[in-house]
């Protein structure tokens, strides 16, 4: 490790090795990790291989470097004014370095292998925390000042991204990740410490708050009668080791909030952000957290502080916006404060949280343009350190309105490249990948300016002629920067080069051009004069890629430039030189080509095939190059001074070859006067050589490899000064000569000036044009994530860059409608070449007309020849090769989809093979199926696949356990058993019936019915064991055989044999049936068919016409008439034969086919009914399966118990060895601290016997000096209201500081000014070495009190634990015994299945499934007795019911008959009174007298029918009117509804304006306001009058009380007094 000041401090001494020496003059570099204060006004951050310290008032800059690389893990401790940081080597060592001197205090090596990620200091107490990466992920506990390791412990997997100590004691640390937060404990037990983990529960992502509770430990009383007891899900899963105490199901875990920042309270407390936007409060003895809401408001506005500031130019945002933002911002760092907490995060605010309960109210302190990161007060809570996202950090009171101090303003991406700008001994630039800019003071490194670019840098470099800066972009563009105002950097100019990014950019020595290479091999050759608005004076293209770029300028005015290549197929590298005249400024048309490029005349380009693969390489100007190889560690020299032609290129070896020390890629820098040469790598050292002879004169390890070592490396002009950029350290390295040779440094220095002097007068010219060049801007065109008139303009940057993201983002990724210069050349020459060869490409066009036209006449007499002088088609085709390349193209794209094709088809026939071997091969039954003629019914049969050898031999076995265990069973009845008289009890055949039936409800099911062997299997009730329940399962699973009957059995035997028979006959040779078939087609006569079907030929004549026909061709004729006539009449009669016949037939197939529906309909029938036994039998498996499955969780129960209180047991034994190593260890401290006051008072004691020969007065006067003790040390405590902590309690310094001055209070009670008079010195100076010990043996006591109660306190959380664990294992063995009983319950307690006929199960109930649960099971018998008592008792009552109601039936009937008398009787005589009373009215002599009455009664009903129809259409047409009238009604109703809403609503406003006038009215009624005052004031002053008279009474009483206590107490006053003095 080195330190020292920005100016530099010495490194080592020089040695032979090493003729010269470098020195650090200073280090520039961001970061975004670990910033903190060190001291009040100082703060510090890593940065690569240092570590950076800043005053915050002076900005001075002080170094402490770390020589075996990049620092790891850092951390800081304000308080005790240290740092801590690790390396990154195996086994890395944490180092502490105090501050201001900067000196190593401690090194401490852990249990880390490969690399710290953590560490953390505890406020005042000498302990330092740290976590490793992985293998260990240990979390170690350390006494940096004792450099002992006090205890440490390992979290294997966990990665932790947080760390910090509890401010208010050392005690406690937090620890979280990106998904937990854990609480660690350190207890202490004398010089013991053990670590204690206390993990947080978090609230799931969405806010809502989870009690967890142990799922390893359920309620197993709360169990089914079915589904068996509550069991938790690890015995489910089988689960049984350590995994089952936490297992979770995958639907359980619910994600949790990710913590973000953190912060503790003086009341232990934490406050925390994280990603969801949630603040949360974790309190510290529950270790649960709690979220934290924001005070409802209803007011909008955002608060603000009056001391805030803004940052920030971005766009303007509504109030509203900025406060939905705040609610839900996502928190990022945390700073407590007394005013406060003070947070920030993603949206870039800095926020005040003022926290009450579980509500806060937040004010806004500042605003910047970039998430903030990191928050931290100094120690005196003064200053505010703010750092963002992007590495930039601030310093501010939060409390006052004084300005903020910006300590670092960049961006954390890494360097690109750095430069020095002329004359180099002044400033010097560097360019980051983000687009930034930053001028340095060379001599301390001073920040001076910056400026963005906004856009993604990959080259730049700086101009020897002006002061101008050149960069390059990925984009290809080329921005020039004018510095000539050092402190206000501009854009002066921008070029697009090419659309490809830029690689190189290299001022050649001369200043007169710019080299710009991009990465596609083209080389831009441009004029570095501003005089010439850097104008590209053209292009030179190469075929590979460009891997290293130099140039060398001789005395000639010719600039040499030197390309470095690898061609991929020679993996050697080769070398393109060319050479740039000064005619190419003065003659640029005539140097280039139209499209640019430079002709190869003026430039004359060769190249070199050299030995190596090289990864850089430099030329000197005698010739030779000097070059690192790629492969090898090796520098290289050539000698390229023959120049060879292109078509002869021998392979160039090399002259000289020397081992570097370096690894890595190597490239190689030659200083401006070409005598020295730097070598650095990825290994991050630098080498400087000697050109000639390749000697090193010295090394400087100032990168590390971590970050990919140097990138960037430049000389200045007098090569005085060096500056090296990190690859992915982001850190710049300014390095100066110590040590050289004076003659070496004259050297340099003159060529320096001599280059200075020759650049003068251009820097002079070139730097007034430039600074009078307008600045550069760009208006940006309408793009769809921003408005067409929105302007982006480049300008100086003061303080901050505020470029928003989307900005950025817009003006580095979006595409711009911008032509590059390339291609501008490329379209000019091509409308050129447009323009001068139109007239020549029209009269082609017309050639290949005219030939086309030819070739189609030709083709077409081609067509028109006879075919052997016709000729191919293919001769006529002009381009044969084209043709055989499109079809060589399309034969190729057939059988490429052909092979698709095939290889589908082939997957598609694989699963085929696959499915039916599955499917249908592997089945011993396949599948058939039977459908019914007439209906859609069908039946199917049962596809079986054959039994493996395994299945066979299992089912023999269990065959042959089940006849063994019968055997024994009937073995053991006759040995144990008495044996009973045998009773012969003649049954009934209902009697069989009944018992068939109870076997079958017994068995569960009807398979004995259906074929099946219920005799093998186990009874229901007596499986109680796994193996019997396997066994059942197995055995339920047997094929059942169709029951055959004997008379059927010997049928089925016929039959075969027939069979048989049939077959061999069917196979014989039948010599008389192919006789047959051979001469008379199979047929002995002719048939009746076969004549019908013959045709009467027609007579020879009757083609003649009619009347040339004789007698007898009319006689031949009406014969074949005749015969015709008749054939056809046999024909129709044979037809209706036939039809009667097919009728038949179908009547019999009808028949035969209604039969076959209804066999397979039966068919069906029982296949219902066997599925209806497969199901009962596949019940019976299920239920059995079910409870072997239970038994299986309940020994995964009983073995995860058993498992876990083995762990318990053995940490019991743990514990008890604790507890019993702690009391004797207290008992041991308690004896030593006994001993120790023992000593004490002896020592008191036997003062007086020390000092016995001095007078009795002198001793006594020694003795009070001897217990006089100088006052308590009272610290001097600033009033700091800011510090939200205060004093720490336990302070290992503050104690410290206490005994110190204690020590120094007796050094002056020592002094001779305090010595009595009659006292000598020598007495004097044994009394002082008496009182010293004395007081160190009290200091001594004080100590050992407090540690004995620490190891107190220690031994009874050790007591608490034990005990814990105690009731753990009680805990167990309950739950283990309520285990076994409900194992032992549901072993018992069989599923049993029954089938019950329907009508039996005499049970009402509501539900649709009865419950069974209060049923119990016995026998038949009993019920039967029981019912047949009742049905004796029931025939006996039934009987004499019968004899009674016959009984009281004849009397009842007797009563009826007289009843019905005296009815008919009185009915008689209405009868006779109505006939005489009866009136003959004129219906009934119409009645009476009409012939037809119902005819004339129909026409009357006809008649009103009528009537009736038209009144019934009378009514309807009625009805319509008012359904129209109550449409125009309802119509008019609703304009009133919407004229009432509408007066409705100017009511509601006119009450409004009441209102409002009234309250004014009142508000303006200036009487009763007075009068209202007034009476406030009255009641004001009456009540004030009040309390004043209280205040005296009760100050009166509170006198007498005073009198009276004093009184009281002089009374009491002899009674104090002093025992010692007695």
């Amino acid at each position: 490790m080195e330190a020292g000041a920005a100016k530099g401090t010495p490194r080592r001494p020089a040695t032979p090795q090493h003729k010269a020496e470098l020195e650090v003059r200073w280090v520039q570099g961001f970061t975004n990790r670990n910033v903190g204060f060190v001291n009040n006004s100082t703060v510090c951050y890593p940065c690569g291989n240092y570590i950076i310290f800043i005053n915050t008032i002076t900005r001075d800059r002080t170094l402490l470097r770390c020589h075996s690389g990049c620092i790891g893990a850092f951390a800081v401790n304000a308080s005790q004014h240290v740092v801590a940081f690790s390396d990154r080597m195996l086994n890395p060592v944490i180092s502490i370095y105090n501050f201001p001197g900067l000196k190593k205090v401690a090194k401490l090596t852990g249990p880390a292998s490969l690399d710290y990620t953590l560490l953390a200091f505890s406020y005042g107490s000498p302990y330092l925390a740290s976590y490793s990466s992985l293998p260990e992920f240990s979390l170690s506990i350390w006494d940096w000042q004792k450099k002992v390791l006090l205890c440490s412990q390992s979290q294997p997997g966990v990665e932790v991204t947080a760390m910090s100590f509890n401010p208010m004691s050392w005690h406690q640390l937090c620890l979280y990740s990106g998904t937990s937060v854990t609480l660690w404990t350190v207890e202490r037990n004398n010089e013991e410490h053990v670590l204690k983990l206390k993990p947080v529960k978090l609230p799931t992502e969405d806010g809502t708050l989870i009690d967890e509770q142990n799922t390893f430990f359920t309620h197993p009383s709360v169990s089914d009668s079915y589904f068996g007891p509550l069991l938790p899900n690890s015995a489910i899963a089988g689960l049984v080791g350590d995994e089952a105490e936490t297992f979770r199901p995958k639907d359980d875990i619910q994600p949790c909030v990710h913590p973000t920042a953190h912060c503790w309270t003086p009341s232990f407390d934490l406050y925390m952000g994280c990603e969801e936007g949630f603040f949360l409060k974790i309190a510290a003895d529950t270790f649960k957290a709690i979220i934290i809401n924001p005070k409802p408001s209803t007011d909008d506005k955002v608060k603000k502080r009056t001391t805030f500031r803004s940052l920030s130019h971005s766009s303007i945002r509504t109030q509203g916006t900025i406060k939905k933002e705040a609610q839900n911002v996502v928190l990022l760092a945390m700073a407590l404060h007394k005013d406060g907490l003070y947070a920030a995060g993603h949206d870039g605010f800095l926020r005040c949280y003022k926290i009450k309960g579980t509500v806060f109210d937040m004010e806004d302190c500042l605003e910047m343009n970039e998430p903030i990161t990191n928050l931290m007060f100094s120690p005196d809570y003064v200053y505010l350190l703010v750092e963002t996202e992007k590495g930039s950090i601030c310093v501010f009171n939060p409390n006052d309105n004084e300005d903020i101090s910006l300590l670092l303003d960049a961006s954390i991406n890494n360097f690109v490249a750095a430069d020095f700008i002329v004359p180099g001994t002044k400033h010097c630039v560097t360019a980051a990948e983000s687009g930034e800019l930053h001028v340095w003071q060379v001599e301390d490194g001073a920040f001076v300016s910056k400026l963005c670019l906004h856009a993604l840098v990959t080259a730049m470099a700086c101009s020897l002629t002006s002061h101008s800066v050149a960069v390059g972009t990925k984009n290809g563009h080329v921005y020039f920067i004018d510095v000539t105002e050092i402190e206000t950097p501009r854009v002066v100019h921008r070029v697009l080069l090419s659309v490809a990014p830029v690689q190189f950019l290299h001022y050649e020595q001369s200043g007169q051009f710019l080299i710009a290479s991009m990465t596609n091999g083209h080389i831009f050759i441009l004029n570095a004069f501003p005089s010439k608005n850097f104008e590209i004076l053209g292009c030179v293209a190469l075929d590979n890629k460009i891997i290293d770029l130099t140039s060398v300028y001789d005395a000639e005015n010719t600039t040499e430039v030197i390309v470095l290549l690898c061609p991929p197929e020679t993996r050697r590298a080769r070398v393109e030189i060319f050479n740039l005249q000064a005619n190419i400024v003065l003659e640029n048309e005539e140097c280039i080509t139209e499209r640019g490029m430079l002709k190869e005349n003026i430039i004359q380009k060769h190249a070199y095939s050299l030995d190596f693969p090289l990864s850089s390489a430099v030329k000197r100007k005698d010739g030779t190059m000097l070059a690192s190889a790629s492969q090898v560690p090796f520098i290289l020299r050539y000698n390229l001074t023959t120049k060879v032609t292109s078509t002869d290129q021998p392979i160039i070896v090399s002259e000289k070859k020397i081992l570097s020390k370096q690894f890595g890629c190597t490239f190689l820098c030659l200083s401006t006067h070409g005598k020295w040469l730097a070598s650095v790598s990825e290994s991050g050292q630098v080498f400087i050589h000697d050109a000639s002879s390749l000697d090193v004169w010295t090394r400087e390890y100032c990168h590390s490899y971590h970050g990919r070592g140097i990138k960037s490396f430049v000389f200045s002009l007098d090569s005085q000064y060096m500056l090296a950029c990190g690859s992915q350290d982001g850190t710049l390295v300014c390095l100066k000569w110590k040590k050289i040779g004076e003659r070496k440094i004259k050297d340099a220095a003159d060529f320096g000036t001599y280059l200075l002097n020759t650049y003068s007068s251009y820097i002079i010219r070139e730097n007034l044009i430039l600074r009078n060049m307008a600045e550069w801007t760009v208006v940006s065109k309408a793009h769809p994530f921003e408005s067409a008139s929105s302007q982006i303009r480049f300008h100086k940057t003061s303080g901050i860059d505020v470029t928003g993201e989307d900005e950025y983002y817009l003006l580095t990724q979006a595409k711009s409608d911008e032509i590059s210069w390339i291609d501008e050349k490329a379209q000019t020459a091509v409308k050129n070449e447009t323009t001068k060869f139109a007239e020549k490409r029209k009269e082609v066009k017309r050639g290949i007309k005219g030939l086309r036209k030819t070739i189609q006449e030709m083709m077409y007499d081609n067509s028109m020849s006879p075919k052997i002088e016709r000729l191919d088609q293919q001769e006529f085709n002009l381009d044969v090769e084209e043709q055989e390349k499109q079809q060589v193209h399309s034969e190729t794209e057939v059988a490429r989809v052909k092979k698709d094709i095939e290889m589908e088809s082939l997957a598609n026939r694989y699963l085929r093979e696959i499915i039916k071997q599955e499917c249908w091969n592997a089945m011993s039954v396949r599948g058939r199926s039977v459908k019914t003629f007439h209906s859609s019914c069908e039946v199917q049969n049962y596809p079986m696949r054959e039994r493996t050898p395994e299945e066979e031999q299992m089912l023999e076995q269990v065959q042959y356990m089940k006849k063994i265990e019968e055997i024994d069973m009937k073995l053991r009845k006759k040995i144990v058993e008495f044996e009973s008289q045998p009773s012969f009890i003649i049954k009934e055949e209902g009697e069989k019936i009944e018992e068939e039936e109870t076997v079958d409800s017994l068995v569960g099911s009807l398979s004995s019915s259906y074929g099946g062997d219920t005799s093998v299997l186990y009874p229901q009730m007596d499986l109680h064991t796994r193996e019997e329940k396997i066994s059942q399962i197995i055995l339920l699973q047997i094929k059942a055989e169709k029951y055959l009957t004997p008379v059927q059995k010997a049928k089925e035997k016929i039959m075969a044999k027939v069979e048989h028979k049939r077959r061999l006959a069917a196979q014989r040779d039948n010599a008389r049936e192919r006789a047959l078939m051979d001469m008379m087609n199979g047929v002995l006569e002719i048939k009746k068919e076969d004549i019908l079907k013959m045709e009467i030929p027609a007579p020879a004549f009757i083609s003649k016409d009619e009347a040339l026909w004789n007698e007898d061709e009319k006689k031949i004729y009406k014969e074949y008439e005749k015969k015709v006539k008749e054939l056809n009449e046999e024909r129709e009669k044979h037809r209706k034969i036939l039809e009667t016949e097919l009728r038949k037939l179908q009547g019999s197939i009808q028949e035969t086919t209604q039969a076959f529906d209804e066999i397979v309909n039966r068919l069906f029938d029982k296949k219902v009914n066997c599925e209806m036994v497969i199901y009962q039998e596949e019940l019976k498996i299920t239920n059995l399966l079910y409870s072997l499955l239970l038994d299986e969780e309940l020994s995964a129960r009983e073995s995860g118990l058993y498992n876990y209180l083995d762990k318990k047991r053995k940490a019991k034994l743990i514990s008890n060895e604790a507890v019993k190593t702690a009391k004797a260890e207290v008992e041991a401290f308690r004896e030593a601290y006994d001993i120790l006051i023992a000593e004490d008072r002896l020592m008191e004691r036997g003062f007086r016997k020390e000092f016995s020969d001095l007078h009795t007065h002198q001793i006594d006067q020694l003795f009070k000096l001897y217990k006089r003790r100088p006052r308590a040390h009272k610290i001097k405590v600033h009033i700091d209201v800011a510090n939200p902590y205060g004093d720490r309690p336990g302070s290992a310094k503050a104690f410290q500081d206490a005994r110190a001055h204690l020590m120094k209070a007796i050094d002056e009670m020592d002094e001779l000014e305090n010595k009595p008079e009659n006292v000598d010195l020598i007495t004097w100076d044994r009394f002082c070495g008496v009182r010293r010990a004395k007081v160190e043996s009290e200091q001594a006591i004080k100590q050992k009190a407090l540690t004995l109660a620490e190891m107190q306190t220690f031994l009874q959380k050790q007591i608490e634990e034990d005990e814990n664990i105690r009731k753990e294992i009680d805990h167990v063995f309950g739950e283990l015994n309520l285990l076994r009983e409900q194992k032992m319950k549901y072993q018992l307690d069989l599923m049993v299945q029954f089938l019950f006929k329907q009508g039996q199960v005499e049970l009402e109930s509501p539900i649709l499934i009865p419950d069974y649960t209060d049923a119990i099971l016995i026998n038949r018998s009993i019920i039967e007795e029981l019912n047949s008592v009742i049905r004796a008792q029931g025939e006996r009552k039934v009987a004499s019911m019968v004899e009674s109601k016959d009984f009281r039936k004849g009397i009842f009937q007797l009563e009826w008959e007289h009843k019905k008398m005296q009815m008919q009787v009185e009915d008689l005589n209405q009868k006779a009174r109505d006939i005489q009373k009866f009136n003959v009215t004129k219906d009934h002599q119409i009645f009476l007298s009409a012939t037809n009455y119902d005819s004339k009664m129909n026409r009357e009903v006809s008649v009103m029918e009528g009537t009736l129809n038209f009144l019934d259409k009378v009514h309807k047409k009625n009805v319509q009117q008012r359904a129209q009238v109550i449409k125009e009604l309802e119509k008019h109703i609703n304009q009133k509804d919407l004229a009432n809403q509408k007066l409705s609503k100017e009511l509601q406003e006119m009450l409004v304006t009441v209102s409002e006038r009234r309250h004014i009215y009142e508000a303006t009624d200036s009487d009763l306001l007075k009068q209202r005052i007034a009476k406030e004031r009255y009641e004001d002053i009456v009540h004030r009058q009040q309390l004043v008279d209280l205040a005296k009474a009760q100050a009166q009483e509170l006198s007498a009380l005073q009198n009276e206590v004093e009184r009281l107490r002089m009374r009491t006053f002899p009674a104090f007094f002093d025992v010692q003095e007695l």
